[in-house]
């Protein structure tokens, strides 16, 4: 056979057989950033085999602190095409498995307003990611962390939306007219007896009187921390984990995002230097 012809062949091939789509390549990172003298480590997830940039994601861990729930949280976001980095809110990347530590870290959190101030920080370190468009970021947030992107939003920061999985509603800086500047989404488990329906009752009366575009879903049978598998080993009646709350509420985030993010409009990476 002719070389001509074997070029003829292999150019048919490509032809009907074209090259199949690069495959995701989920890269991740710690990243350490400061607040004053103190040193915040949290974790960075993206799809190395994208090129542009795209959508940032800040996802803010339960009160357990910066554990492997968080972060595979982070992957999978990444393997959707965002790049995903988890806030640090108790500084040191510090976790824990006992909820009266996770308890005591949680409440010194609020009461020194780590919630909006550190989330702030970590928001910071997702707009300036040579990966991200700044202009395209949202936080989501579990438990703890979804009281935390709350208060970001009740900050005024600048997110196109917030998404609360199971989260706390109550806050002691109730949003002023006109401050909300995200779309916020509340996936709120209507069998959770540590967030009561007066509290998300409340929460989506502040939320209409600021002005804001807030959406509360809820999942029938539902508990606190029912996306979390590891939730039932807690000991807690009022947690659990619910497999159709956890994919569904995915489900909604993942809608929540396409219209908050719009049509992928790839950009090219800002030159470095």
């Amino acid at each position: 056979m002719r070389f001509a012809t074997l070029i003829a062949i292999a150019l048919l091939s490509l032809a009907l057989f074209p090259a199949a789509p690069a495959r995701a390549e989920v890269k991740t990172r710690t990243l350490e950033y400061k607040d004053g003298d103190a040193t915040l480590k949290g974790y960075v997830a993206w799809d190395d085999s994208i090129k542009q940039v795209r959508p940032g994601v800040l996802v803010v861990p339960e009160w357990w602190g910066v554990n492997e729930y968080v972060k595979n949280r982070a992957r999978q976001l990444a393997e959707l095409g965002y790049v995903a980095i988890v806030a640090d809110i108790y500084g040191d990347g510090f976790t824990t498995s006992d909820a009266n530590v996770a308890g005591e870290k949680a409440g010194e959190a609020k009461n020194n307003n780590l919630l909006r101030t550190r989330g702030k920080l970590a928001l910071e370190q997702l707009k300036k990611n040579e990966n991200v468009d700044p202009t395209n970021v949202a936080a989501i947030g579990y438990c703890f962390g979804g009281g935390t992107v709350l208060e970001m939003a009740r900050d005024g920061q600048d997110l196109k939306g917030v998404v609360s999985f199971h989260g706390a509603l109550d806050t002691k800086q109730p949003a002023r007219q006109g401050a909300v500047k995200p779309r916020v989404l509340v996936l709120h488990g209507d069998a959770d007896p540590l967030v009561p329906p007066a509290q998300v009752e409340a929460l989506e009366q502040e939320m209409k009187s600021a002005g804001a575009s807030a959406t509360v879903i809820r999942y029938p049978g539902a508990k606190h921390s029912f996306t979390n598998p590891d939730a039932d080993k807690v000991g807690m009646e009022a947690v659990g984990y619910q497999q159709a709350a956890d994919e569904k509420s995915w489900a909604d985030m993942k809608a929540f995002f396409a219209e908050i993010f719009g049509p992928a409009n790839p950009k090219p990476k800002a030159a470095k230097g």
